[in-house]
């Protein structure tokens, strides 16, 4: 069936993008040369895996899962746009994600990858490339009974997906006499193997009962919950050849489902976590490349000059150059960059660099220490921050956090990585539907006796008991008013801290969340002050270290521990 050397194709595109000839972002080159790994790793007949071998199908006929795949989806016809009703003709990049994820197999010939998650941006044919993987999932993967959906927040955009298929197998005859398909409103089905193809939105995909062959979730980043994903992974479990493809742009929430995923995807390319049935690649740019110049356009867009025009794109990338309001709806859309607000503060790219995975709090036994303490009751996250010079960088900080919520919270919130959190200890979860903070305060107590605690700093509002009992236990608690006067020029030091790479954190995902979620609100006197555009957008971690930092910054007013302590007023 194959009608080019499709694999051939895709390992000259992984060669030149690890070769630096394609211009591409880390996640790309760090995909790319898995496959490259994987094709030197797995070989032999003891292998557990096996790259396009030759396969039989159930009528006896031998193909090669990689070329099949690849070979359909060219016979079919494109749905919209300048090219409708013409034979897709796919993309070197397109060609190495379908080989991949199709091309890898085990000794039963079932398929190794088992999800795959791919980020790009806007106008890459991510809808037209997921509608004919799904038609191929329904008609010619050769699962009895096959049921695929399209996915989405809501029907609407789940019949994007559903809708180009549609158009598709209505405008191929031979597609449709070759496979037996039948394309109703609502469904498309092939009646021989009881196979079928709908769109299910948010609400339709909770239900029962659902045995997926392919779940196809479009643009993930909007979704606010994780239920459709976990529905989808959890129905893709009782086949034993299912796949969970999601295809989406970069997004706003960093608390959600689809951030989620990501760094889990991007830590895999990392070589931190390991997961043979995961694929996953992200397009976009890298720290020091500068967005306004073409080359990034290039560099983030793999169908530039095919599906995403450069006439229409250098046009937007200019308005955003000359509008900062534009800038931040630019870069997520077009460049594939995550940014939380339309106004945000921090350069999440400044402050990802600032992330030191082997980062240790045990190695500042005895060294001085300033703490921020934001208080909260109910929905709110109660943060404890801990600041200390660093230990290798003159003029530096170190930064760990400590997070505590209530347990009904967690359980009721619409945060999906409220739980996560909690699993690996970021998150300190105490019982019932309010904080208790008698867990802070043990942690306090402990801290004293592990550091030389130097301040305290606190935000007075529901303090008040907490502060004196810590006055009791010597600590040197420093009352700090959430003020634009108290609170200006910290912030516009955490900003140059981080910006300068100073400010070392050990990839807190539970800080770098909050500090994604600030707005800076500037006043007629250049002060600046956080805040946040949504309630659930957290920023309690970025205000405790904030006062932290005020603290540490702040020489004069530092408390030294004696048996004359005070509680100081600012």
């Amino acid at each position: 069936m194959a009608t080019r050397n499709y694999v051939a194709s895709a390992r000259r595109y992984a060669e030149a993008v690890v070769g630096g000839e394609i211009a591409a972002c880390k996640w790309v080159r760090l995909a790319c040369q898995r496959q490259l790994d994987d094709l030197k790793r797995f070989r032999g007949k003891d292998s557990p895996y096996r790259f396009n071998p030759k396969l039989t199908d159930k009528q006896g006929r031998s193909f090669q899962p990689a070329d099949n795949l690849c070979a359909f989806v060219e016979r079919l016809p494109h749905a919209k746009g300048p090219l409708a009703g013409q034979p897709i003709h796919l993309e070197p990049w397109q060609v190495f994600i379908l080989t991949t994820v199709f091309g890898w197999v085990k000794p039963d010939g079932k398929r190794r990858f088992r999800r795959a998650y791919i980020e790009v941006p806007r106008g890459s044919g991510k809808s037209a490339l997921s509608s004919a993987v799904a038609l191929y999932m329904l008609a010619a993967d050769g699962e009895g009974g096959a049921e695929v959906y399209s996915l989405a927040t809501t029907r609407d955009q789940a019949r994007i997906v559903f809708g180009d298929a549609q158009a598709m197998a209505r405008q191929s005859a031979g597609f449709r006499t070759r496979f037996g398909v039948g394309v109703g409103a609502h469904n498309i089905h092939v009646l021989t193997s009881g196979s079928k193809f709908e769109a299910l939105s948010a609400e339709g995909s909770t239900r029962d009962g659902l045995n997926i062959h392919l779940g196809c979730i479009d643009e993930l980043h909007a979704h606010k919950t994780r239920t459709v994903y976990d529905v989808v992974e959890t129905g893709t479990g009782k086949r034993d050849n299912s796949l969970l493809w999601v295809i989406t742009t970069a997004g706003s929430n960093r608390s959600g489902i689809c951030y989620e995923i990501r760094t889990f995807v991007t830590r895999l390319l990392d070589g931190v976590l390991a997961d043979d049935s995961q694929f996953g690649i992200v397009y976009g740019l890298e720290d020091g490349d500068d967005w306004t110049l073409e080359e990034s356009l290039i560099k983030a867009n793999p169908n530039w000059g095919i599906s995403v025009r450069p006439e229409v794109l250098a046009p937007l990338q200019a308005k955003a150059m000359q509008m900062p309001s534009a800038v931040n709806n630019f870069k997520t859309k077009h460049l594939n960059e995550w940014v939380n607000a339309d106004t945000a503060w921090m350069d999440m790219r400044s402050w990802d660099r600032c992330a030191d995975q082997g980062l240790d709090i045990e190695s500042y036994a005895g060294q001085p220490c300033w703490i921020g303490l934001d208080l909260a009751s109910k929905t709110d996250i109660a943060a404890l921050l801990l600041v200390f010079a660093h230990l290798e960088i003159d003029g530096g900080f170190a930064v760990f956090g400590r997070y505590y919520l209530p347990e009904d919270t967690v359980h009721a919130t619409g945060n999906s990585q409220y739980p996560g959190w909690m699993g690996s200890g970021r998150l300190t979860v105490t019982p019932g539907n309010v904080i208790d903070f008698s867990w802070i305060e043990a942690d306090l107590i402990d801290f004293a006796s592990r550091f030389a605690i130097q301040a305290v700093a606190f935000d007075p509002f529901q303090a008040t008991q907490l502060s004196t009992r810590m006055l009791a236990e010597g600590l040197p608690m420093i009352e700090v008013r959430p003020t634009v006067l108290n609170f200006s020029e910290p912030m516009k030091t955490l900003e140059a801290l981080v910006l300068q790479c100073r400010l070392i954190h050990d990839g807190d995902p539970v800080l770098g969340w909050m500090v994604s979620n600030v707005v800076a609100h500037l006043d007629a006197k250049d002060n600046i002050y956080p805040r946040k555009e949504r309630p659930e957008n957290k920023i309690d971690g970025i205000v405790a270290l904030i006062m932290a930092l005020s603290r540490a910054i702040t020489p004069g007013t530092q408390v030294v521990l004696g048996a004359d302590y005070e509680l100081v007023m600012l």
